[in-house]
């Protein structure tokens, strides 16, 4: 009797899952058009799949290997479920690896079970609960109609009682695992998971590659939009990444906002685009909430605003100005959705199109349209704090080694002793530098963070004719986040150059044997690391080569490298100055305090200010450049410029 309706459940069931196909692409299909190479990025997915995402996935070994029995269990038994029970093609050894690969999805259904007896609190629950039962339901059923077909059990097993009720489970298995996948439930992120690897907009990211910069928008096109207003205004690819979301929230868990009781909650925020691309509002999520924001009140269509003017849409602005974009939730996403692009999308409408940046923000950005810094501050004054270092400037001297890019710290007296620090590293390691002094402009940051996409071109093209206009081998800056957006971001605007960081450009310098210290003789120290150095750079090690160097032995914290706390101060976050229970740098010096360490030691001035601005601070806050130019052992003048012959040397080195 069973043999007789398991194709027809079967077929059915793929029947259903081709239609709820057709309608998930079509709410994908609302969004702007995004070309993607299809074939290519088809041919990728597994790769992508197999290695790129569980490389992520990998950094939980229970569930990783959960994973891996589950998903790789029920992707070969859909297969030859189909080959076998839905075609009959029996025959050979399908039978029993349909058997062994329906036992490996049990065994790891078992694994979701055990997670989902007592689910941590990031977890989203609701339908989620059953998917355990589920994943047995298909497994343990496929599993007991295999026997005997392949001659374990007799054909004739059992009576008409028992085959209906292995139907029974094996429709709602079939139910789950393929309506479900593309109409919606626990199993969609399989199906909309699987096309998002092979259509990611961020197609770098794969094979190993980095990609931090935020996508320019054409602001010479009447056409061209300016950032998000509704969910119809992302592409195509991110709307398709939303859907992929499987709701773990190992975002949720690595967030500072949320953390600091703002209310933002990245993972609530994806599904929130979810809700607006289908239309309806948020009453059905089971995840936790924004802080202090109950659930039930948003609601959002796929051409509604996502953040109303008045009353409630689907976002409220304070969710959008509360990110720190420091990319803790990008780096921690099994399904590698980009959160910061989306934020940074849906800000730049309100910036552009309607001057809707909270407390400080409109201040800030007109203060870099008037002034091209952020603080406001006298343009012809950027070098007064070095007037007795006679700096080199690139107008005089039209070429040099390096590019040293001083950032907007200059007006800020706590970072001139950075600066000052490196000048005199960079001198006691016979440097050909110079600076471009009063020519230099804000590098951007900031007003792009904020959403002002054109400051950020405007300052960034002015920046990239000024740099036009010199020779240089290197720019090298103390500001991660200088360094980033020259790196990684002006390139669009046909600004290309070879950026290092002060870290790593003074671990060259130690290992080609330029620069030599004393030993350290102060206390325990631990390492902070920058959001923008790091997480968007890829640069951990440097600036722990540099302080083993000085004898320093890093007492970690337990959030650190990858996982590192952000400070508070990325995005523009101090200058929106959202409110939250706590704040972000406090909870990073309770993490300090945990390792007991005398001084923590920095690497980019956003840190510093704000670390520095902690109440009963445990710990000394100290730049790396600082570091070094105390323990620097030189015969050499540090107000002299390196000698001709010098100046030879180093050439060698850094060809």
């Amino acid at each position: 009797m069973l043999d007789s309706i398991l194709p027809v459940l079967i077929f059915s069931a793929l029947a259903l899952a081709v239609i709820g196909a057709w309608r998930r692409v079509r709410l994908w299909r609302q969004g702007r058009s995004s070309p993607v190479p299809i074939l290519k990025g088809l041919a990728a997915m597994p790769r992508r799949y197999l290695v790129d995402l569980h490389h992520v996935v990998g950094r939980d070994k229970v569930m990783s290997n959960t994973h891996v029995a589950t998903a790789g269990g029920f992707v070969l038994a859909a297969v030859l479920m189909i080959l076998v029970h839905g075609l009959g093609l029996a025959q050979g050894v399908l039978g029993w690896v349909l058997l062994a690969a329906s036992a490996c999805m049990f065994v790891g259904s078992l694994f979701v079970a055990r997670r989902r007896r007592n689910p941590p609190a990031r977890l989203s629950k609701g339908p989620w609960m059953r998917l355990p039962k589920s994943l047995m339901a298909f497994s343990l059923s496929v599993f007991l109609i295999t026997l005997p077909t392949v001659g374990i059990l007799p054909e004739d097993f059992g009576s008409w009682i028992l085959a209906v009720a292995l139907a029974a489970v094996l429709v709602w298995g079939l139910g789950e695992m393929f309506f479900g996948m593309t109409w919606g439930g626990p199993m969609k992120h399989a199906f909309a998971g699987a096309l998002h690897l092979a259509f990611h907009r961020r197609a770098e990211r794969f094979g190993g590659g980095r990609s931090t910069g935020l996508k320019a928008l054409n602001l010479d096109d009447p056409k061209s939009s300016l950032g998000v207003e509704t969910p119809s205004d992302f592409t195509w690819n991110q709307l398709l990444g939303f859907d992929a979301c499987v709701q773990c929230g190992r975002c949720e868990a690595m967030c500072p906002a949320f953390a600091a009781g703002q209310p933002l909650n990245p993972k609530k925020l994806i599904q929130d685009m979810v809700v607006g691309m289908a239309g309806g509002s948020d009453a059905n999520y089971a995840g936790s909430p924004y802080p202090d924001r109950p659930v039930g009140e948003h609601h959002g269509n796929p051409h509604g605003p996502i953040v109303a003017r008045e009353g409630k849409a689907l976002v409220d602005a304070e969710t959008l100005w509360s990110c720190t974009t420091c990319r803790a939730c990008v780096e921690e996403c099994p399904m590698m959705i980009e959160h910061v692009d989306a934020i940074v999308d849906m800000r730049r409408f309100l910036t552009l199109e309607h001057g809707n940046t909270p407390n400080k923000g409109a201040e800030v950005l007109d203060n870099l349209i008037a002034t091209d810094n952020p603080g406001g501050f006298d343009p012809g004054s950027r070098m007064h704090w070095a007037a007795d270092l006679n700096l080199p400037l690139m107008r005089d001297v039209k070429q040099a080694d390096v590019l040293l890019w001083l950032g907007d710290g200059v007006f800020d007296m706590r970072n001139q002793r950075t600066l000052r620090a490196l000048v005199k590293v960079l001198r006691g390691a016979g440097i050909d530098f110079a600076v471009l002094g009063n020519e230099e402009r804000d590098s951007g940051d900031v007003a792009r963070r904020l959403g002002d996409e054109a400051t950020f071109q405007s300052l960034a093209k002015r920046n990239i004719a000024t740099l036009s206009q010199y020779r240089f081998q290197r720019i090298v800056t103390c500001d991660p986040h200088s360094f980033h957006v020259l790196k990684n971001e002006y390139g669009e605007l046909d600004g290309h150059y070879e950026v290092f960081h002060h870290s790593t450009y003074i671990a060259e310098l130690y290992e080609a044997g330029r620069l030599h210290f004393k030993p350290w003789k102060g206390g325990t120290v631990t390492y902070h690391d920058p959001c923008y150095l790091g997480r968007y750079n890829g640069e951990y090690e440097a600036p722990r080569n540099v302080l083993r160097a000085l004898g320093i032995e890093v007492a970690e914290m337990a959030r650190s490298g990858y996982r590192s706390r952000c400070c508070g101060g990325g995005g523009g976050a101090p200058i929106t100055d959202i409110p939250g229970k706590q704040r972000i740098p406090d909870m990073r010096m309770n993490d300090v305090k945990e390792t007991g360490a005398d001084l923590v030691a920095v690497g980019c001035p956003q840190c510093t200010a704000m670390l520095e601005g902690v109440v009963d601070a445990t710990a000394e806050i100290r730049d790396i450049a600082e570091l070094v130019a105390d323990a620097l052992v030189t015969e050499s003048d540090p107000h002299t410029q390196p000698t001709a012959e010098a100046r030879i040397a180093i050439k060698e080195v850094a060809s």
